[in-house]
């Protein structure tokens, strides 16, 4: 990794960023707010972020509707697990992955073992809100949005509680959840 510069955010405790030595691989259901949660944490640590999602967009040069729709889910979840190891390779200091990421046996011990992972939790109002304002969510297509999601928590939790660190995002400031990421971090360490 490379030299970071120091931080000016008061809210990073003296040295941290320096201890942490492995991404930080931000898990948990789509809306909880990786991607937003992830830019603001690696500004915080003054580290680099990436969106796995984007990634596989950018690599497959299709939207993730269109690999789901063109080639099935199975399809997408290899190229996903491939894609993430390469990002946890080349060293990015943040990483926000999709929602199912965690769940595939392959890349969850992938990320437990290169590293941090955090579970970002939210209730499901909250995940049915922000939902709400993406049609990109392929998995939310084939029914009752807030049934799919119940059901998605229900069935991910036991893997999303394998990550390292859990953080509850509460209908709050993304900036408060990166704080709570930062501290969890900084005991966990």
């Amino acid at each position: 990794m490379s030299a970071e510069p120091p931080s000016h955010d008061h809210s990073v405790p003296e040295g941290l960023a320096a201890r942490i030595t492995r991404p930080v691989v931000l898990v948990g259901l789509m809306g909880v707010g990786k991607s937003t949660v992830g830019r603001r944490l690696a500004a915080m640590l003054g580290r680099d972020f990436i969106d796995a999602d984007e990634a596989i967009v950018e690599a497959a040069q299709r939207t993730i509707p269109e690999i789901f729709e063109t080639f099935g889910e199975a399809y997408f979840r290899d190229g996903e697990r491939r894609v993430i190891a390469r990002l946890i390779e080349e060293g990015h200091g943040v990483i926000a992955t999709g929602g199912g990421a965690f769940v595939d046996p392959s890349t969850r011990a992938l990320v437990l073992e290169r590293g941090i992972a955090v579970w970002i939790d939210c209730d499901v109002d909250t995940l049915v809100e922000r939902t709400a304002r993406r049609g990109n969510r392929p998995l939310l297509k084939t029914g009752d949005p807030r049934e799919i999601l119940i059901r998605l928590a229900r069935e991910r939790a036991p893997f999303y509680g394998q990550a390292h660190i859990r953080v509850v995002s509460e209908n709050g400031p993304h900036a408060d959840t990166a704080r709570a990421i930062i501290e969890a971090i900084d005991q966990w360490l």
